[in-house]
């Protein structure tokens, strides 16, 4: 069991390097990788289902503690991405299919990757966890609903359909998990350190797929799809400090804004991409997914040592908000 542990924290602090790794690989192989494409919708409940057994009820106490932080995060994450991708997807004149899935993952919920960027960058990771579980149970209803909004100007969006989608695939799995972690704690927690392993297989896997189902379109569109992903991305990263900072949020909680606002959960948006439009919709979900584990690490990274020389040290019993 030790060992497995040992796999999947190496596993879990060499994440970025294993999707771009796998991405490459499917890129240059892809029949090595297609055979998983039917089987993303499983892949992502799974990880869904892990992060549920990481959660407790204890996750959710900042939305009590100080309400303000929490739905600020969550009002700006379902606001600025959204507009974002409908801002770039106009302007730069892209593909019906291309726009579309740009829209999508902006109106998706932020990744389990954003508490993991918080942690390293020494942001207000408590808060992270609040604003990551409170929009990914929202994303059934927000999210269908914000792209049936913003992207039916290009695509028809069946939101019901992708309503039912997202809670047998992202809210299902999640409760399930947090109701097994409440009944069987100390079993759970013991196997608890395992699940990193479980989600980086999982993503890196969703990304391979997507990208081995894509190469001809990647080769044809993958500069412009890259180009609005990386804006996408980095403006998310910058409004969403800029809006804590407004709100006068402490560096910690405006450190864990901007990585919950600027990282998606791109898993869901390359499964309802492919369920409900077209492989291609699915490329700009591959790449954010490729993208955000370079940006994030370098962000956390750089804020991580800016908080050593300008903060004192922060106690273990870390506030929420």
């Amino acid at each position: 069991m030790k060992a497995l542990e040992k796999i999947s924290n190496f596993a879990g602090n060499t994440f970025a390097l294993w999707v771009i790794f796998f991405a490459l690989l499917s890129f240059f192989l892809p029949g090595g990788f297609t055979w998983i494409a039917p089987h993303i919708a499983l892949l992502l409940g799974i990880i869904m289902f892990g992060m549920g057994l990481t959660l407790s009820l204890s996750d959710f106490k900042a939305v009590f503690q100080a309400p303000k932080s929490v739905l600020v995060a969550v009002f700006t994450q379902f606001t600025i991405m959204p507009l974002l991708a409908f801002g770039l997807a106009t302007v730069f004149q892209l593909p019906a299919e291309i726009a579309v899935g740009v829209i999508l993952v902006g109106c998706c919920p932020g990744g389990t990757a954003s508490n993991v960027m918080t942690f390293l960058a020494k942001g207000n990771t408590a808060l992270s966890v609040s604003v990551t579980a409170v929009a990914t149970l929202l994303a059934p209803i927000l999210t269908p609903a914000l792209t049936l909004l913003l992207a039916s100007k290009w695509l028809p969006v069946s939101a019901g359909s992708m309503f039912l989608s997202i809670v047998q695939i992202v809210l299902i799995p999640i409760v399930l998990g947090i109701v097994i972690r409440m009944l069987f704690r100390k079993q759970v927690e013991k196997s608890v350190t395992v699940l990193p392993l479980v989600s980086v297989i999982g993503i890196v896997a969703v990304a391979s797929a997507v990208v081995a189902i894509n190469t001809e379109n990647i080769i044809k569109e993958g500069l412009v799809i890259f180009g609005v992903v990386v804006l996408h991305n980095v403006l998310g990263l910058i409004l969403g400090f800029g809006i804590a900072r407004l709100f006068k949020f402490d560096f910690r909680d405006q450190k864990a804004i901007s990585i919950e606002v600027g990282m998606q959960n791109s898993g869901l948006g390359a499964t309802l991409a492919l369920a409900y439009f077209s492989p291609i919709a699915a490329v700009p979900s591959a790449i954010f997914s490729v993208w955000h584990n370079i940006s994030g690490p370098i962000l956390a990274t750089w804020w991580g040592k800016k908080s050593e020389e300008i903060e004192p040290p922060v106690d273990k019993s870390e506030k929420t908000a």
